[in-house]
C-alpha cells in the first residue's frame, strides 16, 4: 500500500500543482477534475466521431452524435424539450441546427406539428447506425473497459461524484447569476492611461 503513495507523494514535491484556480489544496483537487473533465470530454467526441465513421460518412460532432443515441433512448419519441432536459443544456437553437444535420442525413424523422407539439426518432437508418454503433463500442470501448481492474467500480464512483458536481455547478451557477454586477463602462481612453501612468 504504501509503495502505491510513494509516486504520488513524490509527484507532489517535484511538481507545482498550484495555479490562480488552484491556490489551496482543495481549490487544486477541483481544478484537477475540471482539467480531467475538460480533457475527457475532448476524447468522448474524438471517440464519437471515430466510431461513427465506421458505421456511417456522417460527419457530426460530439453533441450531435449524443443527440442521436439519446434520441434513440428507450425507442421512444422525444421533443426539443425532452433532449434540453436530458442533455442539461439550455442552447435551444443549437440542439435545433444539430436536429436539421440528423434530419438531412436520414437519421432522424420529425413527427407532429406545432400545436401538438413535434418530436423526433430514428428512422431505420438511424436505427441501424446506432445498433452497429452500439457493436463496435463493446468491441472497442467495453473490452477496453473491462481489461481495467476493479474499473466497474470505479466508473460506477466516478457516475456518482459527476452528478453531484453537476449539482454543485449548477447551484453555484445560479448563485453567481443572482448576485451578478453590473460593470461600469471603462472611461474613453482609459486604458491607455492605466498603463501608460507607470
Amino acid at each position: 500500500m504504501n509503495d502505491r503513495r510513494k509516486p504520488s507523494e513524490t509527484q507532489a514535491k517535484l511538481l507545482d500543482r498550484g495555479w490562480h484556480l488552484a491556490r489551496t489544496p482543495l481549490e487544486i483537487d477541483v481544478a484537477e477534475i475540471e482539467y480531467a473533465l475538460m480533457r475527457s470530454y475532448e476524447a468522448f467526441g474524438h471517440w464519437q466521431a471515430e466510431c461513427l465513421a465506421t458505421v456511417i460518412e456522417f460527419s457530426a460532432s460530439g453533441p450531435e452524435n449524443a443527440l442521436l443515441h439519446i434520441i434513440r433512448m428507450n425507442d421512444r419519441p422525444k421533443s426539443v424539450r425532452d433532449l434540453a432536459q436530458m442533455t442539461n443544456r439550455d442552447d435551444i437553437p443549437n440542439i435545433q441546427y444539430s436536429l436539421r444535420k440528423l434530419l438531412k442525413g436520414g437519421l432522424v424523422k420529425r413527427t407532429g406539428s406545432g400545436r401538438a407539439g413535434v418530436t423526433y426518432e430514428v428512422t431505420p437508418l438511424g436505427y441501424r447506425v446506432t445498433e452497429r454503433y452500439a457493436d463496435i463500442r463493446s468491441v472497442l470501448l467495453i473490452e477496453a473497459v473491462t481489461r481495467v481492474p476493479e474499473m466497474a467500480a470505479k466508473l460506477e464512483e466516478a457516475a456518482r461524484t459527476l452528478e453531484l458536481m453537476t449539482g454543485i455547478y449548477e447551484q453555484a451557477a445560479r448563485a453567481a447569476a443572482t448576485h451578478r454586477r453590473r460593470h461600469p463602462r471603462p472611461e474613453p481612453g482609459g486604458e491607455e492611461n492605466e498603463t501608460g501612468a507607470g
